[in-house]
């Protein structure tokens, strides 16, 4: 984490890496199904979680929607 230049926190760990990961292609529109291939997802319902934003996140892709 150092090496990276990441800070403390809940995020700095395997599963924050890997939930930033699966956020990040989802707020740059990647479709579901693509990011569920790319994070070995069985089913595709598990992919889904990361689409559930909040806050300033969703904003943003509300924002997408009407520009």
């Amino acid at each position: 984490m150092e090496a990276a230049g990441i800070e403390d926190g809940p995020h700095a760990s395997p599963k924050g890496l890997r939930h930033g990961y699966g956020v990040a292609p989802i707020s740059a529109a990647v479709p579901l199904n693509l990011l569920s291939r790319w994070m070995g997802h069985a089913m595709i319902e598990t992919t889904a979680i990361y689409a559930n934003a909040l806050g300033d996140e969703q904003r943003a892709i509300a924002e997408r929607m009407w520009a």
